[in-house]
């Protein structure tokens, strides 16, 4: 018999040090994500987790406002969701052979909160699965087979969820991708009117505020807009909530802002309370039925671990404390608060061009750099601003201040602001401080770079020379 394989047990990777997950990541997993993040020193070991902080395994403690990008609206850890998960640990959590009391509660607890006649649901694992899965509701209720989406959109990266994703770094690699899905500027009520005029769509897919895309809120209006004119020819409106939903903006959905009710609606994040992984899709009882009525049809979209019983019933335990908290009504007051204070920052660091976001989602755009160090490195300067400025800002948030943010993937040069909705205003004012002697330290993108990134500058710099 040959020598046997050492395999890790779970008490071994509690003792692990930050090199050996390192090395581990590098050999096994995706060593580029492990330079990219050590590039940063974005690979810290965390230990401990609870509501707003995390802790390092020297001790060290750090706000966390990029919130698992909007996935911990009740904050790491919460008491309520570990609660239930207790409740159901006897309970078989994977039975197909039955109906599951827990996934049936969840969904109609969902149907009581959601907009208009939302009533039907269908449990999956993540965001992009529920995209997946409002993709072929769509096609099938319909007989339709286009699908229209908004430039600067992601909706995921699995392969239909990734069709319909406004990014070509993620989508030409993989090309063709679905047929019959097209873009179209975001915010653009005229152009989407033009492509529904055939009569020939199935869907249009559309976030209420585009996170990936850099915090973009869209003109007051639209969402009410394409709502009518979906209804007028016959397409469905699926609202991609992923992000936004469960009070996150300061509704429980951010539709809710215009009165909006989508034909479906794809929620997940935090509906699983920071703890379980759990997306769903929503849809009408009369679009449900097109789609699926009947035995014929019922198996047509399936998921094995999908509506299993730990997952549902973290669902049930975030979605009321989420309403019981009035977390909506606390992420509409701070978030203005905390807007307002970023909004001075703008006034006073030339390097902030824009500021946006509504509740809790707030990101913030830096300006393009240009002049005579841009022209010494060829444009280096640049190309390395675009695609990581937003990364630099939020390595110097991390190494210098110990608050954790993240940029936006479909505009790197803006960073992203989504804590746990249970945030407190002194640790807003400890976040704006902190910009604040960033951006008065480093007054210009070269001195960004070199306090975030030396040796990648100092190598683009050698090459010219």
């Amino acid at each position: 018999m040959g020598e046997a394989k050492r395999l890790f047990s779970v008490e071994d990777v509690r003792g692990f040090s930050q090199q050996d997950v390192r090395n581990l990541v590098k050999d096994y997993m995706n060593p580029g994500l492990a330079q990219m993040m050590g590039l940063l020193d974005f690979d810290k070991r965390f230990v401990k987790a609870e509501g707003m902080r995390v802790w390092d395994d020297e001790g060290n403690t750090y706000l966390d406002f990029l919130g698992a990008y909007g996935a911990l609206n009740l904050g790491h850890n919460p008491s309520v969701v570990l609660k239930a998960l207790d409740e159901v640990a006897e309970l078989p959590n994977l039975l197909q052979a039955s109906l599951n009391g827990m996934t049936a509660a969840l969904a109609h607890n969902l149907a009581q909160v959601t907009p208009g006649k939302l009533q039907r649901t269908f449990f999956c694992n993540s965001g992009a699965e529920a995209v997946e899965g409002a993709l072929k509701i769509a096609r099938i209720a319909t007989g339709r087979e286009r699908i229209l989406y908004c430039e600067g959109a992601f909706h995921g990266k699995t392969f239909g969820a990734l069709s319909v994703t406004g990014r070509s770094k993620y989508q030409k690699p993989f090309a063709p991708l679905l047929p019959g899905c097209k873009s179209i500027p975001y915010g653009d009520a005229i152009a989407l009117e033009n492509e529904l005029s055939n009569k020939d769509v199935a869907a249009f897919i559309v976030e209420p505020i585009q996170g990936e895309g850099g915090v973009i809120v869209p003109p007051e209006g639209y969402l009410a807009k394409a709502r009518e004119l979906c209804s007028q020819h016959g397409t469905l409106l699926i609202a991609d909530e992923i992000q936004t939903g469960f009070g996150r903006t300061g509704k429980l959905f951010a539709c809710e802002h215009e009165d909006v009710t989508p034909d479906i609606l794809c929620l997940a994040k935090s509906l699983g309370g920071g703890l379980m992984p759990i997306g769903a899709t929503m849809t009408t009882a009369e679009i449900w039925d097109l789609a699926y009525g009947g035995m014929d049809k019922a198996l047509l979209h399936t998921s094995t671990f999908g509506g299993n019983t730990r997952a549902v019933a973290a669902g049930i335990a975030a979605l009321n404390a989420i309403l019981q908290e009035d977390l909506p009504r606390q992420a509409a007051e701070k978030g203005q608060y905390l807007l307002e204070k970023i909004r001075e920052l703008g006034r006073k660091h030339e390097l902030i061009t824009d500021i946006r976001g509504r509740g809790l989602i707030i990101g913030i755009e830096f300006k393009k750099p240009g002049g005579l160090m841009d022209k010494l490195t060829g444009g280096a300067v640049s190309k390395l601003s675009e695609e990581y400025l937003g990364a630099m800002v939020a390595g110097e948030l991390l190494n210098r201040h110990r608050i954790i943010t993240a940029y936006t993937l479909n505009n790197p040069n803006v960073i992203r602001l989504e804590p746990p909705l249970i945030v407190t205003y002194e640790e807003m004012d400890e976040l704006t401080q902190a910009l604040d002697e960033i951006f008065t330290r480093n007054r210009s993108h070269i001195r960004m770079a070199l306090a975030s990134t030396k040796t990648v500058v100092s190598s683009l710099l050698s090459k010219k020379h």
